[in-house]
């Protein structure tokens, strides 16, 4: 009989290694899965990680891409990998991430047609203005009432995708645009666009910012006292009360830092690629972006490496999917096969696996 058996401390070997076996199981599963569906695995396999980045036909337009979709991947993931650190569940950055567009899209619209360089910094600014005031919900509620800012801020996604709908179709809407839902086009007027700062590479100003966090939060965790704070409290609660860290302050802290980093990332993404605010604008990116923070360790550097890997499936699902007519259900599954195995295999990281019949002949 198989048991588990609690490690004095956990298995630095286990912990580096369960990311890269976690994603060559998802191909293995994913593979099945592919194959269930009567595709072949190995092309879809080959098709979502491999054509995307080295196929003549697909690479030139593919590879900026891979930064496009990774910029708020890594930009939300650096935001909630704060927070998870120490113990605080932000589960609602898709919220924050449309109260960041919203905010930034109604900003850059109240000056049109204005083409005046100040309008995009102060995009910016009610960009993050946006996503910290909605992650204030739930870090108010849970110091003043004691609520789980799990569910707080995972249902204020709801009420943020109703919010979302009401200004595609009402306030934000284009008036020129002949009725139909969705804003004025901000990525097409000067002034409110977010273009590539280097042609052909998908670098925009989202995609630096999601640089700069990854250099700023290594600098706050490893030399910082409101990093050592954070990890303390994460791995010792007790220990961190007795040192004098204020666990309510710490918690309006990160939560408001991961609203910031999630309505930054709302605001690059509707004034560059998606250019307007419309219904369908939230893309799951604030969900993704918790698959990408535990797939990086919660380490700053490895959610850099995990938003390029998550970013390449996005890309080749999409090529997948047009290729191989792989259904995106299909995509989504792989997709979340991955957090699936990740966390499966976290168990070998604080556990052994032992024989129950060998432990006790140990014993005896």
């Amino acid at each position: 009989m198989i048991r588990l058996e609690r490690r004095p401390n956990p298995s630095r070997l286990w912990t580096a290694l369960t990311p890269i076996v976690a994603v060559l199981m998802t191909m293995v599963a994913g593979g099945m899965l592919f194959a269930i569906l009567g595709k072949d695995p190995f092309e879809a396999i080959r098709t979502i990680f491999w054509d995307p980045l080295f196929n003549e036909q697909f690479a030139a337009f593919s590879r900026p891409q891979l930064l496009v979709k990774a910029g708020p991947l890594i930009l939300i993931a650096i935001g909630l990998s704060l927070g998870f650190r120490a113990g605080i569940w932000n589960i609602g950055a898709e919220g924050q991430y449309i109260l960041g567009a919203i905010c930034g899209a109604a900003v850059g619209l109240a000056f049109y047609p204005s083409e005046s360089p100040l309008i995009f910094p102060l995009m910016v600014l009610a960009g993050a203005l946006g996503g910290w005031a909605w992650a204030m919900i739930p870090a108010l509620l849970k110091i003043k009432f004691g609520t789980n800012e799990i569910l707080v801020s995972l249902m204020l996604v709801y009420v943020a995708e109703k919010l979302l709908a009401s200004m595609a179709l009402g306030a934000l809407r284009n008036p020129e645009g002949g009725g139909f839902p969705g804003s004025r086009n901000l990525s097409q007027h000067p002034g409110t666009d977010n273009p590539e700062l280097i042609a052909g590479t998908g670098m925009h100003w989202g995609v630096a910012a999601a640089f700069i966090a990854v250099i700023l939060a290594y600098v706050l965790l490893n030399r910082h006292m409101l990093g050592y704070q954070i990890k303390l409290t994460g791995q010792a609660p007790r220990a961190a009360r007795f040192a004098g860290v204020n666990p309510n302050l710490l918690v309006v802290v990160c939560l408001g830092l991961s609203g910031v980093l999630a309505g930054l990332a709302g605001l690059f993404e509707v004034s560059g690629p998606a250019g307007q605010i419309s219904i369908d604008f939230n893309s799951g990116y604030g969900f993704t972006a918790i698959i990408v923070a535990f797939l990086g360790r919660l380490h700053p550097i490895g959610i850099l490496l995990a938003g390029l890997l998550m970013a390449l499936t996005y890309i080749g699902g999409e090529l997948a999917q047009f290729m191989l007519g792989i259904p995106a259900s299909a995509i989504q599954a792989f997709q979340g096969m991955l957090l699936f195995f990740l966390l499966g295999l976290d168990v070998l990281s604080n556990y052994r696996i032992r024989l129950a019949g060998a432990a006790a002949k140990g014993a005896s």
